[in-house]
């Protein structure tokens, strides 16, 4: 005999009762805003302790001059990333790091120019993470225009 289909739907619902309080709190989505952000949290303070390494780093993608790109990068990451975790323009700095996110990934990651083996691998994989990263951004941002009545001047975490 099979099972009611309304089992699965019973179940299903008071999964999502359980669920939604904890998922709709204004911590889980504060933690949620900063795993999203972390690596671009984390990204600049390495290169704020470590310039000379984030020179490097826009010389060898080409960036020049390159002190004055690795200092833009370090603002952006930072200041795109405040505004995300806290509500300032949140659908605006989602989409700049939906784009940064992409161009960036369309030059660090060319895993079609690598040679087949473990470096190709490891570079789609990255390429293919990051494609989700925009993902995430760009849903922020629709959250955030969907959830505001005038996101432009919205402050919430």
């Amino acid at each position: 005999m099979a099972a009611s289909p309304i089992v699965p739907t019973i179940i299903a619902a008071k999964l999502a009762a359980v669920a939604r309080p904890i998922l709709g709190s204004a911590a889980t989505r504060f933690l949620a805003y900063l795993g999203l952000c972390a690596a671009y949290i984390q990204g600049p303070l390495t290169k704020v302790l470590d310039f000379d390494s984030a020179i490097a780093e826009m010389t060898h993608f080409g960036l020049s001059p390159a002190p004055a790109f690795a200092v833009i990068v370090i603002a952006f990451e930072l200041i795109a990333s405040a505004m995300v975790l806290f509500g300032l323009w949140r659908w605006l700095a989602a989409l700049a790091l939906a784009g940064f996110t992409l161009m960036a990934t369309f030059v660090a990651l060319r895993f079609w120019e690598i040679p087949v083996g473990q470096g190709r691998m490891m570079a789609m994989n990255a390429f293919f993470e990051h494609l989700g990263l925009i993902g995430g951004f760009v849903l922020v941002a629709i959250d955030d225009l969907r959830g505001t009545k005038d996101a432009a001047h919205e402050h919430r975490p």
